[in-house]
């Protein structure tokens, strides 16, 4: 039985080449005029696929890729028999998509073993600079041995806090996996005011309460704004 291609939408009649493009306007150049931050997923996921089939661009598969799984983590999660479905992409475009993704999962996941954290200050000292730029709340688990070193650093989520952006089980499945003995909660306020909201206190308190259960305690819930914080733990509300 021959294997099923996925199909990219027809392009328009007036469909150009990226090297037809305004040169300001292709990937590559824009990357290297106004750098990596000024690119769309769509355009980083094109550099990466770097051309197309035929009157497919790279731009054309990575607007079907997002299409179809909505999310780079999604995306990210594909196997190299997934990705080559699509038509054109074969086996090194789609080896060359699951590197990169392997790699940037690395990049973020990747922290010194000897690092302890022993203090909301020495949390907020290693994490600041992560949270400096950004324009959207990013929650992140910070998993620990007994010890209190750090094992890993997971990104859980973008955007405003709320119960169907952080699930308890999206909080302790990576800790569960690693193992690690304890956790600490991390997001910014890019509005630059590190008071807990009513949700973060609530989402807290549930992510607290499903800790006991599994005997991964949750030592600290960290709120980083611009140049200040806020402690869950030092509140008491921890």
């Amino acid at each position: 039985m021959s294997k099923s291609i996925k199909k990219v939408s027809e392009p328009s009649a007036y469909h150009l080449k990226i090297k037809e493009w305004p040169q300001q306007e292709r990937p590559r150049e824009k990357l290297l005029s106004h750098g990596a931050k000024s690119l769309t997923a769509v355009e980083l996921l094109a550099i990466i696929i770097r051309s197309g089939s035929g009157k497919i661009t790279a731009v054309d598969l990575g607007k079907t890729l997002l299409k179809d799984y909505e999310t780079l983590h999604r995306i990210s999660t594909r196997s190299v028999e997934e990705l080559r479905q699509y038509k054109g992409l074969g086996n090194t475009k789609a080896i060359t998509l699951v590197a990169a993704f392997e790699l940037g999962k690395r990049a973020s996941e990747q922290v010194s073993e000897k690092e302890q954290i022993n203090s909301p200050e020495d949390c907020y000292k290693h994490f600041r600079s992560e949270y400096q730029d950004l324009k959207q709340e990013v929650f992140k688990v910070i998993l620990l041995d007994s010890a209190n070193h750090l094992l890993r650093i997971v990104k859980i989520s973008d955007g405003i806090l709320n119960s169907a952006l952080v699930h308890p089980r999206e909080v302790f499945y990576p800790a569960i996996n690693e193992p690690a003995a304890s956790v600490i909660l991390m997001h910014n306020h890019p509005s630059g005011n590190p008071e807990p909201s009513s949700d973060d206190i609530q989402i807290t308190r549930q992510i607290v309460e499903a800790g006991k259960i599994l005997g991964i305690p949750v030592h600290d819930h960290i709120i980083v704004a611009i140049d200040k914080f806020t402690s869950f733990a030092e509140k008491g509300l921890i």
